[in-house]
């Protein structure tokens, strides 16, 4: 059967499948020699299946040419008598009697007719219609999201741009009711018959464990592939980071007024006919007969229009915008193919603030900020006049600018006034009420059951009985409560403790060849007892500092000592992306670590929260924290004395966090954090470092200190 469908896989993709990574190629030829494999109609089956890894493996070019070599694949393995034939339903309207027709003295004991299949009614059978086209169109819209992303990625951004007014379609957007909607991906439902209302102006925080479907269901908004948003309503979700060419920060932001820059075009080309016309007799003789009095009146009217839209004042906004993001002057005149991905997702973010939408999604907004460009976005959005969702999972950030919680959870939507904090007390309040409620439910069921079974039959009893019965009928049962599987990060304790000391630094500097000096003298040293957080602006070098301590780097000058016994563990975006996402997370661990018994590597994967049928799915369907888990299961496994954190909430719900943040309490050995969460840094260490000109510097206090003071413009 393998070698059957690695010939067809072969066949179909030819030179396509030579430059696929073998792991990614047999990953598709196992799934399709999978004798329960269901190809579907027409390939459809394939396509859920494999269609997502062919077009990111490079295989296909788009998923218009997924389907197409889906279909060739499921047709192929028809051919070789692969393709199991449907059994075939029939429906009847009424019961049919097996002996109709026949005497019933000589009606045969084995011939019976076997009908293959349930009977349907015509309520089933038009029931199994409306589910069929509900998946069908279902299908179609995230073909159609797959084919918008894709455009999305190549065009750098969404095509939305500056509304200076109402016209198409009627006047602005205000409130926005979803009703029971669903939202799936791949085949599987992520929301089920949820239903939603925006408020106009309100600020909805959307919290959920990974994987839940958060993203999906922006994506779904953003695509108006959700029954219920206004066709008029704009909304932009800041997911893709800009295309980098030589337009610069300012223009590429300033280029989402669209009108704003035709007017301008148009003034130019007319002030330039006038000159003509004016002072130069040949180029005059080339526009050829030319009303000069309509000219001078259409740019009256553009002057008017100008006016009307704010024109002067884009310019100085959107400036503004981006040194709220940490852009210099000079930064804003860079084109943007010279900026890292963390600027450009920037450049999209001043984008959507300068557009100001009808609706406004942010998915993980601060992950590319510094702190400085997190309390500017902080006080800008909670000056927001609009609606906007906001997915982060910085608890401060989410109290500071929200003022409701959207809580994603069991493929349903519940929505709760007040900030993040307001939210936990008020779920744990439910919680504990909705415990009380099931535990007094099943006190008076079994109180009246125990009365029914002793005087069960009493004839005194029979009436006292029977309403007690008709009263247990009646009262149903209290919604169980399912609550989410509990998150770990268990860190392994090192068998070993080697003594001091363990990583010195002795007038280190360090500078990039060809480039300034970052670090000049640098003395400081991380033992086993170090729990310290470092901070201070992107681009100053924090991220340097770990790959100096780690090796990844030498310094240009100087001593950089560590122990020949220390292990150390290094945890960066790096260690994401560089997971191998054909494999699922125990073949990845039993590829880095050969030889090590599967149920070890399951016990260790399992201490992150990466266990039962999650250590067994191929990693390109895991959501960005069920993959940090990962990379963190992967990194400590060799029990490290010290953790280099880079960044390490990013992708992370709040629980996620929460759950880090223990884990690094319990931690037996050293800590060296580069992060600006709040919550995460207060909760799991005790020292604060901060680096700036070059030097790092012993905080004397504690990060909500350090906050006042960049608050207030120091540091």
């Amino acid at each position: 059967m393998v070698a059957v469908a690695s010939s067809v896989v072969h066949e179909v993709l030819g030179r396509n499948i030579i430059d696929v990574d073998k792991p990614i190629v047999d990953y598709i030829v196992n799934v399709l020699a999978d004798e329960d494999f269901d190809f579907g109609l027409d390939g459809e089956g394939a396509f859920d299946a494999i269609g997502e890894l062919l077009v990111e493996s490079g295989c296909v070019t788009d998923f218009e040419e997924c389907r197409s070599i889906c279909r060739k694949i499921s047709a192929k393995f028809g051919k070789h008598g692969l393709v199991k034939p449907k059994p075939s339903v029939r429906s009847l309207a009424n019961p049919l009697r097996m002996f109709d027709g026949m005497d019933e003295e000589v009606a045969p004991k084995k011939q019976v007719e076997v009908i293959d299949g349930p009977v349907l009614s015509e309520r089933d059978r038009l029931k199994i219609e409306r589910k069929k086209r509900k998946d069908e169109r279902q299908r179609e819209v995230q073909y159609q999201m797959h084919l918008a992303e894709m455009e999305a990625v190549r065009a750098g951004m969404p095509v939305i741009s500056v509304k200076h007014d109402f016209t198409e379609g009627g006047g602005a957007v205000k409130d926005i009711h979803l009703e029971n909607f669903t939202v799936s991906v791949g085949g599987r439902d992520l929301i089920s018959d949820a239903s939603l209302t925006l408020s106009f102006g309100r600020h909805y925080g959307l919290v959920g464990r990974n994987g839940t479907g958060k993203t999906s269901l922006l994506r779904h908004m953003a695509l108006h592939a959700i029954d219920g948003i206004p066709k008029n309503c704009q909304i932009l979700h800041v997911e893709q980071e800009v295309v980098g060419d030589d337009t610069t920060a300012l223009q590429c932001v300033l280029n989402s007024d669209v009108e704003r820059s035709k007017l301008l075009l148009e003034e130019a080309n007319i002030l330039s006919i006038q000159r003509d016309i004016d002072f130069d007799g040949e180029k005059a003789a080339s526009h050829g007969k030319i009303d000069k009095e309509a000219l001078t009146q259409r740019l009256q009217e553009i002057y008017k229009r100008l006016e009307y839209i704010d024109a002067d004042s884009a310019e100085s906004r959107a400036a503004s915008i981006l040194a709220g993001l940490s852009f210099t002057p000079e930064m804003q005149r860079k084109p943007t193919r010279a900026f890292s991905g963390g600027w450009r997702m920037r450049i999209a973010l001043a984008r959507a603030l300068f557009v100001e939408p009808d609706l406004l999604l942010l998915d993980e907004p601060t992950n590319h900020l510094d702190l400085h460009a997190v309390l500017w976005l902080e006080t800008y959005l909670v000056k927001w006049p609009k609606t906007f969702i906001v997915v982060s999972h910085a608890r401060e950030f989410l109290n500071t600018v929200v003022t409701d919680i959207i809580h994603l959870h069991g493929q349903k939507l519940m929505t709760y006034k007040g900030d993040y904090d307001t939210f936990e007390r008020t779920r744990a309040e439910n919680l504990k009420n909705q415990e009380k409620a099931i535990e007094t439910s099943e006190k008076a069921r079994a109180h009246m059951q125990a009365f029914i079974d002793k005087f069960r039959y009493n004839a005194k009893r029979a009436s006292l009985v029977q309403s007690r019965i008709k009263a247990l009928d009646r009262m149903g049962g209290v919604e169980s409560i399912v609550s989410d599987p509990d998150y770990k990060f268990e860190f392994p304790t090192p068998d070993d403790r080697p003594g001091p000391p363990i990583i010195s630094f002795s007038d280190v500097s360090f500078g990039y060849p060809g480039g300034p000096i970052l670090f000049k003298n640098l003395n400081f040293g991380i033992d086993l007892d170090s729990r310290v957080a470092m901070v201070g602006p992107n681009g100053i070098g924090k991220s340097t500092i770990l790959k100096l301590i780690s090796g990844d780097l030498q310094p240009s000058s100087g001593t950089v000592y560590r122990s020949a016994k220390v292990r150390m563990a290094v945890f960066n975006q790096h260690h994401v992306d560089g997971l191998d996402l054909s494999s699922n997370p125990l073949l990845y661990m039993m590829r880095c670590y050969p030889g090590v018994p599967e149920q070890k590597l399951r016990s260790h994967l399992g201490s992150f929260g990466v266990s039962g049928n999650l250590a067994l799915q191929p990693m390109y369907t895991l959501s960005g924290g069920q993959k940090s888990r990962v990379a963190f299961a992967k990194i400590t496994f060799r029990k490290p004395h010290i953790i280099l954190l880079d960044e390490p909430s990013n992708h992370l719900d709040l629980d996620a966090v929460e759950a880090l943040i223990q884990g690094l309490v319990l931690f037996q050995g050293g800590v060296l954090m580069v992060s600006h969460d709040e919550h995460l840094i207060s909760g799991s260490v005790g020292e604060l470092w901060a680096v700036s000109q070059g030097r790092i510097t012993p905080f004397p206090g504690s990060f909500p200190d350090y906050k006042k003071i960049l608050k207030s413009g120091g540091l």
